[in-house]
């Protein structure tokens, strides 16, 4: 049996410098901290590979390979000091840091001491920067971080049972390669079960600032260039795997799309200005440019969003385009959008229409027109009721029927000229039409009593509302008329001739009424 010996092992540790940060110290602080001995300190009393037990870096080194699935047993004859691991397993030694593997530092090799020192690979933070962890002969345990400048890096790292992501199939990005348009990509495949994944894309190899989603939409800034993306596979307690997709074609123009048309806004009157805005478009343009028309051809010289119609334009047709402008875009041009007739002036009333006639059932409404200037004008009349158009009412008079009864009713006025814009007035509305009441009064006697029934109706309104004051004789009562608009009353009254009185007190539609009868007590 050969055993490393506490004299090789008493300086196998390396040295502190500036590009080594201790991250704890102890089994117990350790663990406490969060950085784990992996169970060590409970079973430090142990010989793993022949090594001596305790605080030895080879023993705590040979209890990690065993613990991750190593051989039980050391597997190389020969001196166990840390010096002599990579010299005896040369074939599985190199420079490339990975998870699980041994940091290995030679005979007096960056700040260790004669038996060298191993440690473990807890994490490889990157190609420069890695954290281990790591027992000392005559010192302690410890987590350490070291940068590959410090002076400190190991001499080697040896691959006994490292823990690694490998990379079995790339990536692949889908999707057109042009600007404004989004790529896609899949994580690629793996061994290792990873469980996490990073993404940085790629223009022409070099990383764009952050792109780091699974989808990336390229910019005018990568015009022509090739896209890839860089794809991290990560997993607790393993080395990252990382591999590239294949570059796609280079990034072409992107292309517009136009999501609302432009709105047009004033009047087509001579000596206006009209203005245009621009629609909305995807992606937003940074240069918009407008291009005007009259009987479809061009108007010169103005490519703003306001067109001033002079006396040229009366009585033409006028249109507009939108220009999209961007870069990494092509220039997209609109369809034409018709804007309507430029008109030379606009009809006005010097004195104003208005609606005479009293607005109850049976009543006439008449129109008293306006006088308008420009003379020569064509003028129509609508009349409506609640603002619905009534059918074939288009006379300066109207006679209100049943069907305006509780209604609004007014005159609609229109002027037209060619090319002038149209004059249109909706004259003030009445107060709802009302209808008269009448009255179905039927009066009897029984036993000493007066019995009176009346009924009140008006045409257009079923049932009437309200209420009436039944007087009879001296006797009187005011009564809710029923959904069918009537009220019943029962009085006793000594006998006799009685005179019967009775007033509908009137509603919104049916103004108050009255009839009389009368009553004969036995």
């Amino acid at each position: 049996m050969v055993l490393a010996g506490p004299p090789a092992e008493h300086t196998a540790r390396v040295a502190p410098s500036a590009g080594t940060t201790y991250l704890c110290a102890g089994y117990a602080p350790c663990i406490k901290a969060g950085y784990s001995d992996s169970g060590y300190g409970a079973v430090n009393g142990k010989m793993y590979w022949n090594m001596y037990s305790g605080h030895n870096c080879t023993n705590y080194v040979a209890y990690r390979m065993i613990k991750a699935g190593g051989p039980a047993t050391r597997p190389w004859s020969g001196g166990g000091n840390a010096s002599e691991w990579g010299k005896f397993l040369s074939s599985m030694t190199d420079q490339v840091p990975n998870v699980g593997a041994v940091a290995w530092w030679g005979r007096y090799s960056n700040g260790s001491g004669s038996a060298g020192h191993v440690a473990y690979v807890e994490r490889v933070v990157s190609a420069t920067e890695i954290i281990i962890s790591e027992d000392s002969w005559g010192g302690t345990f410890h987590w350490r971080s070291i940068t590959k400048s410090s002076g400190r890096w190991p001499t080697g790292f040896i691959h006994i049972v490292d823990k690694k992501v490998g990379a079995t199939a790339r990536p692949v990005v889908s999707g057109t390669p042009k600007v404004g348009v989004a790529l896609k990509t899949t994580a690629g495949t793996w061994s290792g079960s990873p469980t996490g994944y990073a993404y940085q894309w790629l223009a022409d190899g070099a990383a764009i600032s952050g792109a780091t989603a699974t989808s990336y939409t390229p910019t005018a800034a990568v015009l022509g260039k090739k896209i890839s993306v860089r794809v991290t596979a990560s997993k607790k307690g393993a080395t990252s795997g990382v591999q590239d997709s294949v570059a796609t074609a280079a990034v072409a123009e992107g292309a517009f799309a136009q999501r609302a048309a432009p709105v047009v806004t004033g009047t087509l009157l001579l000596d206006n200005v009209v203005t245009a805005t621009a629609g909305t478009w995807a992606p937003s343009p940074s240069t918009t440019v407008w291009r005007w028309f009259a009987n479809g051809v061009r108007i010169p010289d103005n490519t703003t969003a306001r067109l001033p119609l002079t006396a040229a334009l009366v009585g033409k047709k006028i249109s507009v385009k939108v220009v999209a402008k961007q870069a990494g875009y092509a220039n997209m041009v609109s369809p034409g959008y018709d804007v309507g007739q430029v008109l030379a002036g606009v009809i006005q009333p010097t004195t104003p229409a208005a609606v005479t006639g009293r607005p109850a059932l049976g009543q006439v409404l008449t129109v008293t027109p306006a006088t308008l200037t420009p003379t020569g004008t064509t003028v129509g009349y609508q009349w409506v009721r609640d603002g619905v158009p009534i059918p074939g009412a288009t006379g300066t008079t109207y006679r209100l029927t049943a069907a305006d009864v509780g209604r609004r009713v007014t005159a609609e006025m229109t002027a037209t000229r060619p090319q002038y814009l149209p004059f249109h007035v909706m004259l003030p509305a009445s107060t709802p039409v009302t209808s008269p009441a009448t009255f179905r009064l039927k009066t009897r006697s029984e036993r000493g009593r007066a019995i009176v029934r009346v009924r009140v109706l008006a045409a257009g309104v079923s049932p009437v509302p309200g209420q009436v004051l039944i007087k009879v004789g001296r006797w009187s009562q005011t009564v809710k008329l029923d959904a069918k608009g009537v009220a019943r009353v029962v009085v006793a009254l000594p006998k006799g001739a009685k005179a019967v009185r009775v007033r509908y007190l009137g509603s919104t539609v049916v103004p108050a009424a009255r009839t009389t009868g009368s009553v004969t007590v036995r």
